[in-house]
């Protein structure tokens, strides 16, 4: 459950009121919170106090922390009612004012993070901000008390000096997003820059970039792969390759129940963070499918696989939408749910394994998991795994066999069955809290996900689970008279104005959805939304998109997102899905919207190449030869299918993909896409059209000549 029940003394505050998980949890602080909006903003105005605004998720860690310490402390909440107004924001609902107020903070203190802790005048600009403030003052951190003293001291008697600081943070904001003073039309050797970059930073041991602690980075492995297919060098391969194994392999993984965990917090990948996050499945799960593609090696699909499976199984809305995140913490004993810890569904002690496994099992999996009668693991300063193990690949099936003497199907049997005992055991355990709410865009990255699963793997349930999910945004989000969507959904309310990122991955999982089901509403959506996000969002004076539209006023800024972080930055997927329209269609705008774009952030891809590696990827698309591939025939032919099979058995970024079906069906396509006219089966076999800019090679029916002409060096 997300909400929490009412507590002794602790009446409902106005988030009772709000569907978001993050600001039900905080529904019965002794805190007088207030929702982001208008009715706060003028409280603080009438009352002559600053803003306090609290930014976090509901599976944020240090955020529950901090409500332990700070916002259900009475005392503090007391002063916290005295001196201020008080601001809660789900950063996942509301990204546009997360994005201003994180740049702010990051401005202002050199770092960033959640909880964010800000504090604002009227005018909502900052003049002081944090991330997580214990409740007392320890290891030179001033504590939530003598802060707010401070603070409360300054506002009263040099109210000048706190705007002055506001005022020169809200001049930095606005010079953010306004054109540099020397564009750069990037080319070529922004790659190599970019490649030597990774190259010097990534970690030759554990694998990864930098030390501990490590993120997976979906944004990166997309351009590394694509510098491998522009250049053939190995190692732009071989880092993408063995991050993804040691990933694979480390605590990072769900290896009972599929998924991976946010981040590790130290070098060698082995102890997360235990949250999950849809964005971080989604992402790898394309990643884990291009390794694939590239390799043909099963281990990459097997990943990927099993990532689906658990999206399916724990993040899925009845209906097919997807939902957001899986807490780090749950409960420790089912009777105590108030009492929790992070990672106790994910970890074991040597004991607790003894009591479900038979001695055979047991004698395979200790080994090859890496578990310990003492514990395995290797950095805890909490002290909460002492004595646990968490579960990592140690020893292969094979050194498994040889040291029991066993075969190793022998093994691998009894890997199964343990696994699902362990499985069995852990689904009586407390669950993490699940974030149930549905948003836009991270539905958009995971509708990306299972259209290209089920290009590459085959299985006709991804290609369902993807035209539900995205049946269910149309459905649920999409206002179908204005063309506007919103962003987020949860308990029956659609609720927010879409942000750029919600138009820009929703766009790119319409696309890579037509692709794998040719069903021309989803590419007829994907025409619609990017047409409406460029008249919201487009600045047709300096290039780019700004995140949001400016309607909310209560946003002071409208900021342009040039940085590729956990999530790709939305203007980054606007332009490929731009370059990819530009040539689904034949139109002109497309293209040039693209290159204005590219121009605009070029400065930011050559000074900062490691911070905008999905750019890299867009414009490594714009100076490629894309390969416009058209198949005559229809969708349900056994020919058609084995084209298609094919076509994706090959990693081939730089490529659109159409149908030309025959009949109504392609009449109406060609509409917006006027290319397909006079695309028609050959000997009424179905054919395969490979085209450069339009102009095609010989049309031809054979697997082994369409091989030839995809394989061509673009």
């Amino acid at each position: 459950m997300s909400e929490k029940t009412q507590q002794p003394g602790h009446p409902a505050n106005r988030l009772i009121r709000e569907k978001s998980p993050y600001l039900l949890q905080h529904a019965y602080n002794p805190v007088d919170w207030h929702p982001w909006g208008f009715e706060a903003i003028e409280k603080a105005h009438k009352e002559d106090k600053p803003i306090f605004l609290s930014i976090g998720y509901s599976t944020c860690y240090w955020c529950h922390v901090m409500e332990r310490e700070v916002f259900e402390n009475e005392e503090l909440a007391s002063l916290m009612n005295k001196h201020l107004v008080c601001i809660k924001v789900d950063r996942e609902e509301r990204p546009d004012i997360d994005r201003v107020y994180m740049t702010a903070l990051q401005a202002m203190s050199g770092s960033g993070g959640w909880p964010m802790s800000m504090f604002l005048g009227h005018d909502l600009k900052p003049f002081f901000g944090a991330t997580y403030i214990p409740p007392r003052s320890q290891y030179g951190r001033a504590g939530f008390g003598e802060v707010l003293e401070r603070i409360n001291e300054v506002w009263t008697t040099n109210r000048a000096q706190l705007a002055q600081v506001s005022e020169r943070i809200g001049e930095f904001l606005t010079n953010l997003s306004q054109p540099e003073k020397q564009n750069i039309d990037a080319d070529e050797r922004v790659f190599e820059i970019a490649y030597e970059s990774f190259l010097k930073s990534y970690d030759e041991q554990h694998a990864g970039f930098g030390g501990a602690p490590k993120f997976p980075r979906g944004v990166a492995y997309n351009f590394l792969l694509r510098h491998y297919k522009r250049t053939g060098k190995e190692n732009a391969l071989g880092m993408v390759l063995q991050t993804l194994q040691r990933m694979a392999g480390s605590g990072m993984y769900d290896h009972i129940g599929g998924g991976f965990h946010r981040y590790a917090t130290d070098e060698r990948w082995h102890v997360p963070h235990f949250e999950k996050m849809l964005y971080d499945q989604a992402q790898l799960v394309v990643s884990f499918l291009e390794a694939y593609q590239i390799t043909r090696e099963e281990s990459y699909a097997d990943a990927a696989r099993d990532v689906l499976s658990y999206a399916q199984r724990v993040m899925t809305h009845p209906q097919g939408g997807f939902y957001s995140a899986e807490d780090a913490e749950s409960a420790i004993d089912p009777r105590d749910p108030g009492k929790k810890e992070e990672g106790a569904f994910y970890v074991w002690t040597a004991e607790e394994l003894k009591a479900i496994l038979s001695p055979d099992e047991m004698n395979v999996f200790f080994p090859r998991y890496g578990v310990e009668e003492s514990g395995n693991v290797i950095a805890d300063p909490h002290g909460v795994f002492r004595g646990k193990n968490i579960l990592h690949l140690v020893h292969s099936v094979e050194q498994v066999a040889l040291q029991l003497g066993m075969t190793s199907d022998q093994v691998q049997g009894l890997l199964f069955s343990a696994r699902d005992k362990v499985f069995a055991a852990r689904e009586k355990r407390p669950r993490p809290h699940l974030d149930d709410k549905i948003l836009v865009s991270w539905n958009g990255l995971m509708i990306s996900a299972y259209s290209r699963a089920f290009q590459v793997l085959g299985d006709e349930h991804y290609r369902t689970a993807a035209k539900q999910a995205a049946a269910f945004i149309l459905d649920k989000l999409a206002d179908p008279t204005t063309g506007l969507l919103l962003r987020r959904f949860r308990d029956g309310e659609a609720r927010f104005e879409a942000n750029l990122e919600d138009y820009s991955f929703f766009v790119q999982g319409l696309l890579d959805l037509y692709e794998a089901s040719f069903e021309t509403e989803f590419l007829r959506a994907a025409i619609a939304f990017t047409d409406r996000g460029i008249k919201l969002f487009f600045d047709r004076d300096g290039g780019g998109f700004f995140d949001t539209s400016g309607n909310d006023k209560t946003v002071i800024i409208r900021t342009k997102e040039w940085y590729d972080g956990a999530e790709p930055s939305g203007n980054a997927v606007a332009l490929l899905n731009l370059l990819r329209l530009a040539h689904m269609t034949g139109r002109p705008e497309y293209d040039a919207l693209a290159h204005k774009s590219l121009t605009f952030f070029g400065r930011r891809m050559v000074e900062a190449p490691q911070a905008t590696p999905q750019f890299l990827v867009a414009l490594d698309f714009s100076l490629s030869r894309p390969k416009e591939i058209v198949i005559a025939g229809a969708a349900d032919e056994p020919g058609t299918r084995a084209i298609l099979r094919e076509i994706h058995a090959h990693f081939l970024p730089h490529k659109v993909l159409l149908l030309a079906a025959g009949g109504e069906e392609q009449n109406a396509l060609e509409v917006f896409v006027p290319f397909l006219r006079d695309k028609k089966m050959v000997e009424g076999k179905p054919t395969a059209y490979v085209c450069e800019n339009y102009a095609c090679q010989l049309p031809t029916t054979e697997l082994a000549e369409l091989r030839k002409l995809l394989t061509q060096q673009d």
